[in-house]
Parts: structure tokens; sequence; C-alpha cells
């Protein structure tokens, strides 16, 4: 009787929850397998598959976001696709020139619930309709489905995280409303079955974060506005 708690407790820890905005798709998975299952046990092993991948995709894990003012954290897990200057979402009301743009893409496998970079204010929510299809290039981005959350810190830096559908995606959740204050690391919205994920820094920032390295959301350190650091070289190994 003793050891329960031990094994409850190691159970709890280990176990991922699912974000509620999935709740209603394995809702209906589990339906589609009861049903599945009384017409073919094939087809239900299939459904039953399916929807583990549902609970899968929407897993939605705690993570542990550094507070040290300055730091800027991933909004999305990933892999670093590119890094470049380039000016702001013209669909904001942003000045200042250009700045770094951190594009990250995201896999079926990896967590689709994304995170505010910083703590502050959320300044503009802006929706733009668009296509859905791969965007893996500036114009496709730009002719995508996709949400801009521009947060607004206590000393006025900007941060602008695009989160932009994809060929599978069909759905840009987000969690604030214009107005709202967010913590950093706080989820801010998920893509359903999403793709990409862009984080806008703030002018004169610098990346401290390079092409081909995994994020993860909440926890990686995309740039440090308190930091003198230049930007960081990497290769594979």
């Amino acid at each position: 009787m003793s050891e329960r708690p031990g094994y409850f407790e190691s159970f709890t820890r280990h176990f991922v929850p699912v974000h509620r905005d999935g709740h209603k798709f394995l809702g209906i998975g589990a339906l589609v397998t009861l049903v599945a299952f009384l017409l073919s046990t094939s087809l239900g092993l299939v459904a039953a598959l399916a929807t583990l991948y549902v609970g899968y995709f929407f897993r939605d894990p705690d993570r542990v976001t550094q507070l040290r003012d300055g730091l800027i954290i991933a909004a999305a897990d990933g892999e670093v696709a590119d890094i470049e200057k380039v000016l702001p979402p013209a669909d904001l009301d942003l000045s200042g020139g250009e700045r770094y743009r951190i594009v990250t893409h995201l896999s079926p496998f990896d967590v689709h619930v994304n995170r505010a970079p910083v703590a502050g204010r959320i300044s503009q929510l802006v929706y733009v309709p668009g296509a859905f299809v791969n965007p893996t290039a500036d114009k496709e981005s730009e002719d995508n489905e996709r949400r801009y959350t521009l947060i607004t810190t206590p000393d006025e830096t900007h941060v602008v995280v695009a989160q932009i559908a994809g060929m599978i995606s069909r759905r840009i959740v987000a969690f604030v409303h214009e107005g709202d204050s967010v913590g950093a690391g706080q989820r801010i919205g998920i893509i359903r079955f999403g793709s990409r994920v862009d984080v806008y820094l703030p002018p004169g920032a610098t990346p401290l974060i390079s092409v081909g390295q995994r994020c993860v959301a909440g926890e990686t350190v995309l740039a440090d506005l308190k930091s003198q650091e230049p930007e960081r070289e990497a290769r594979r190994t």
C-alpha cells in the first residue's frame, strides 16, 4: 500500500494531457471507432489508430519558462527553417524598419500548442484569410491563411507571432483576445494540424538560435534583448 502513491505520482509525471481543443475530436474519433468495430475489426483498428494520433497531436505538455526580462522564448515546437531580416507584416501597425524573422516548421509529430514569447499585452490580433498550400516560401506564406499576434511588453517592445496554415491545417485557433495580458510561455493558440510559426524580433535584437536547430515552445531562448552577444553560427555534428 505504501508504494502505490509513488506509482501514481510516476504515472502522472509522465502523462501528457490532451488540450481541451482536442476533446471534441477525441470524442468523435471514439464514436467512429466504436461504429467501425461493429462493422469490421480491421476498420476498427484503423479508426482506433487514427483516434490515438488525434490525442497525440493535441497533447499539451507543461513547459518550464525562463522569466528574466529581455528573454524572447520560442512560440512553437519544431525545426528552425529560416532566419532573415524582413520588414514587419503589412497587416500590423508597426514601424522601425527590418527585423529578424525566425521561421519554425512544425511536423505532424510536433506539439502544436503555441506560446507567448514574451510577457505583455496583446495589442493587435489580426486574422488574414487565405489559401492552404505548403508555406515553404515567402510568397506562399503571404497567400496562406494566417493570424498575427502582436505582443507589447511593459517597456513598449513589440514581438510578433505569426501562425500560418498549411496544406493539411484548416483552422488557426486563438486562446487570447486583444487587450489581454499574457505571461511568457503562456498558451496563446493552436494551428489544427498546421505547419508554420514565425516570430518577428524587435529591431536590433539578435537571434541566439540557428537554422536547423529544434525549438521547444515556452523553453528555447530565441533572443536576449539585454545581451550584446553576436549572432551565433552553427554546424551539424
